[in-house]
Formats: C-alpha cells, sequence, structure tokens
C-alpha cells in the first residue's frame, strides 16, 4: 500500500471526475452511454437550424437522438445527420425522416415508418430525409400576401375612421334608436292586443261557427226532393200560362193575338177620349133642364 502515494490518488480521483462529467454531459444531451443503440444516417438539402443531440420521434415518441451533422462538402446541397435510434426499432423500407419548425424556434425529426413488415434498414443505411416547415412556412409564405393587402387595408381604415367621424352615422344611431323604441311600442301593442282583443276574436268565430253548424244542421233537414218537386210543378204552371197566352180560345190570348181586336179597342178608347172632349167642351148638348119646361129645339139652335 505503500505504492499508493498521494499523487496517485489525486490521479484516480482526477479520471474518475472526468468520466462522470463526460457521462453527466452526454446524459444531458440525451445520450445514454451504457445502453446499447443503433445508428443511421438521414439526407437532407437544407436542415432548417437541426442541431446535435435534437430528439428523433417516430409516431410523436422519442426514439432516438441525433448524434452528428456532417456536410458534404463534395456534393454541395447535401447534409447529412447520424442518428442514434434504439436498437429495439425496426426502420421498414420506404420510410423517410422529416424535419419540422416549432413555433419557439426548435426543429425536430420525425421518422415517417412505412408499412413494409419484409423489408428494413440495416444499420449505417442513408435514410431520405425533407423538410416541412409546418406553422410556420406557411406563415412565411404569408408574408408576401399579407404585405400586399397592407395597402387595402390601411385604405380600409381609413375609410372607417372617415365614417365614424362623419355627423350621418350619428344621425343614422339616434334613428335606429328611435324606430327600436317605436318597435318596442309596438311590440307592447301587439301584445296587448293578443292579450285583449284575440281571445274576443275567437269567441266571436266560435259562435260564427256554431252558426254556420246550425245552418249546416238545418240544411240537412230541408227535403230538397219536395222542394224541388214544387219547382217543378210552378214551372209547369208558368209554362202552360205561357202556352195560353199563345192561343186565341181564350179571352187573354185573343187580347194578346187577335189584331182586330185590339185595333176595335184602340178605335174606342179613342171615340170614348173624343165623346169626353166633347162633353166637357158642349155640356148642354147632353143635358136638358130648365124651370119653365123645355124649349123648343128651334129656338135653342138659335141661340
Amino acid at each position: 500500500m505503500k505504492f499508493i502515494t498521494k499523487e496517485v490518488k489525486i490521479g484516480i480521483a482526477g479520471i474518475a471526475a472526468l468520466c462522470i462529467l463526460v457521462y453527466g454531459i452526454n446524459y444531458l444531451k440525451g445520450i445514454n452511454l451504457f445502453k446499447p443503440s443503433s445508428y443511421f444516417y438521414v439526407q437532407f438539402q437544407d436542415i432548417n437550424g437541426l442541431t446535435k443531440s435534437s430528439p428523433v420521434f417516430a409516431d410523436g415518441y422519442q426514439v432516438g437522438i441525433v448524434r452528428n451533422i456532417i456536410y458534404d462538402y463534395t456534393k454541395p446541397g447535401k447534409v447529412v445527420a447520424e442518428i442514434d435510434v434504439d436498437p429495439d426499432l425496426r426502420i421498414p423500407k420506404g420510410s423517410s425522416a422529416e424535419l419540422t419548425a416549432e413555433m419557439l424556434g426548435g426543429v425536430k425529426m420525425t421518422l415517417l415508418l412505412a408499412n413494409n413488415p419484409r423489408e428494413r434498414y440495416q444499420i449505417g443505411d442513408t435514410i431520405p430525409g425533407a423538410l416541412n416547415n409546418g406553422l410556420m412556412g406557411k406563415a412565411a409564405n404569408m408574408i408576401p400576401q399579407i404585405e400586399q393587402m397592407l395597402p387595402k387595408l390601411d385604405s380600409i381604415l381609413h375609410s372607417l375612421n372617415t365614417l365614424l367621424s362623419s355627423p350621418a352615422l350619428s344621425a343614422t344611431l339616434n334613428n335606429m334608436e328611435t324606430l327600436t323604441s317605436s318597435l318596442a311600442a309596438t311590440s307592447q301593442h301587439l301584445e296587448g292586443v293578443m292579450k285583449n282583443d284575440i281571445p274576443q276574436i275567437t269567441g266571436n268565430l266560435n259562435t260564427i261557427s256554431g252558426n254556420f253548424a246550425q245552418i249546416s244542421n238545418n240544411l240537412k233537414e230541408v227535403d230538397y226532393a219536395a222542394a224541388m218537386q214544387k219547382v217543378d210543378s210552378t214551372l209547369a204552371n208558368v209554362r202552360m200560362i205561357t202556352d195560353k197566352l199563345g192561343q186565341k180560345d181564350n179571352t187573354v190570348g185573343l187580347l194578346l193575338n187577335d189584331p182586330a181586336l185590339y185595333n176595335n179597342l184602340s178605335a174606342t178608347t179613342a171615340n170614348a177620349a173624343s165623346l169626353l172632349e166633347d162633353l166637357k167642351a158642349h155640356p148642354k148638348r147632353y143635358v136638358h133642364f130648365s124651370l119653365f119646361g123645355k124649349k123648343d129645339k128651334q129656338e135653342e139652335d138659335t141661340k
């Protein structure tokens, strides 16, 4: 034990501290030195800020980390990322890797596993990769459109300020307030009508409906056959009278159809009218009355 000097103890303690430091740094980076792993290479054209020790996900679960990033100077535009994944992970042929930009500025790698249970990538193979900017990329693509919309937006805001400062808007709002008050009064009036007049109108309609029902019952009791027989009988009598008026075997028919009788009646009427006129003009010719007896006709004529 005399060979273990103080200097040796200090050296052993320094080596142990260095090992612990290396392990701690790798552990903080997500690298487990005592856990077996398998590595693959992923080729990109643009890693969009991907860094070492970035997590690698598959179906939302972290399956490894980015061990190293290598730029291929012989082939510009080609960047290779070395990833260290769980050895239990089987990556089928046809799978790919995708870089997604997060909202806080980070970049994560996601393995898009294909459905190919027969073939798989072997350790050390190169997997194709692509860049997906996600929401940040979409926002970046929208910036030119937003820049084009800014002048229109400024014009709209100016028009809006002009509209808000216009006195017509205040007058319109006052009119709207008045209209709202009128609508409220109308609504109250309609409510009163609905409460007071509608029940009365409903009652009247019920009464009218009852009257119609009674009239309908009365109409059901009418003997339409007997009424139609009476109407037919009346029509037959009218037809018989009309036929009689067209014949000459009765007084009325003769009066209507015999022109000689009509002419005689007309002449008689004319003579009677002439006689009445003469009677009015010379009444003494037809009435002889005297206190001293009858005069000679000759004397009367001389007068």
